[in-house]
C-alpha cells in the first residue's frame, strides 16, 4: 500500500476509458500503485477484465467494464456500474483513441466520422456523464484528457486525428473554466511519440527518422513515462491549483523548430 503523501491517491476511484490498451493500461496501473481503485472501461471486455485482474494483483480493487465510449448509453451504464461498486468517482482518464494515415484526398466521410467519434466525441460524452457525477457528488475531482503532439501544429499524414486532438485541447480548457466552481479540475496530457497499436503501422523507417531528428531526447517514449504525469494531475494535493493545463510528455518534440 502506498504511504500517505503528496502523490497519494488513497481513497480515490479512477475511471480509465480505453484502459485495455497499452498506454492507458499503464496509466491505470500507475494510478493503482498510487492508491486508487480502478474501473477499466474498454470496447473489448476481454482487455478490460485482463487489465483489471492485473491491477487486483497489485492489491487494489478493480473492475473491467465493456463500454463503447462513443455511446452515451454505454457510458451512463458504465457510470452506474462504477457508482454501484465504489460509491463515487474522483478521477476520469479519457484515453480512447484511433488513428489513420489515409492521404487527405482519400479520406472517406465514414473514416472521418469514425476517428472524430472515437477521439473527440468520446471525450465530450465522458466529460458530460462522469463530470456530472463528480459535480453532483460535490467532492470535486480530476478529469485527465489525452491530447497529442499533433494537436497543433498538426503532424503530416494524420489529418483527422490532428483535428480531433485540437478539439480535445479546446474541451479541456473550456471545461477547466466551466467546472472550476465545482472544484473539478480538467487537464490534458500531451504525449509525444509512444509506439502503440494505433500508430505502429504509420511508423515507417522514413517517419521514424523524421521523428528522431525532431525529438531532442532522440528516442520514443515508454508507456511508464506517462504514469507520473497522470498521478500528478490526479492528485488533489500535488496539483490542487492546476486546471486548464496541457502537460507535455514528449521528449522535447514540441520545443523543436529547426
Amino acid at each position: 500500500m502506498p504511504e500517505n503523501g503528496l502523490f497519494s491517491l488513497n481513497g480515490r476511484v479512477a475511471v480509465v476509458i480505453g484502459g485495455g490498451g497499452v498506454l492507458a493500461g499503464g496509466m491505470a496501473s500507475g494510478l493503482a500503485k498510487a492508491g486508487a481503485d480502478i474501473a477499466i472501461l474498454d470496447v473489448s471486455l476481454e482487455n478490460a477484465e485482463s487489465r483489471a485482474k492485473s491491477i487486483r494483483m497489485l492489491g487494489r480493487e478493480a473492475i473491467g467494464v465493456r463500454c463503447d465510449a462513443t455511446s452515451r448509453k454505454d457510458l451512463e451504464q458504465a457510470c452506474e456500474a462504477v457508482l454501484e461498486r465504489f460509491g463515487h468517482v474522483d478521477i476520469l482518464v479519457n484515453a480512447a483513441g484511433v488513428n489513420s494515415g489515409t492521404p487527405f484526398f482519400e479520406i472517406s466521410e465514414e473514416e472521418w466520422q469514425r476517428i472524430l467519434d472515437i477521439d473527440l466525441k468520446s471525450v465530450f460524452l465522458a466529460c458530460q456523464v462522469f463530470g456530472k457525477a463528480m459535480v453532483d457528488a460535490g467532492h470535486g475531482g480530476s478529469i485527465i484528457n489525452i491530447s497529442s503532439a499533433s494537436s497543433g501544429p498538426p503532424l503530416s499524414k494524420v489529418f483527422t486525428y490532428s483535428v480531433a486532438k485540437a478539439g480535445v485541447n479546446q474541451i479541456t480548457q473550456f471545461l477547466a473554466r466551466e467546472l472550476a466552481p465545482n472544484h473539478v479540475r480538467v487537464n490534458a496530457i500531451l504525449p509525444g511519440f509512444f509506439p502503440a497499436e494505433q500508430n505502429r503501422k504509420l511508423l515507417t523507417d522514413e517517419r521514424v527518422n523524421s521523428i528522431m531528428n525532431h525529438t531532442p531526447m532522440h528516442r520514443f517514449g515508454e508507456s511508464c513515462e506517462l504514469v507520473g504525469a497522470a498521478v500528478y494531475l490526479a492528485s488533489e494535493e500535488a496539483s490542487s491549483f492546476v486546471t486548464g493545463s496541457i502537460l507535455k510528455v514528449d521528449g522535447g518534440f514540441t520545443s523543436m523548430t529547426i
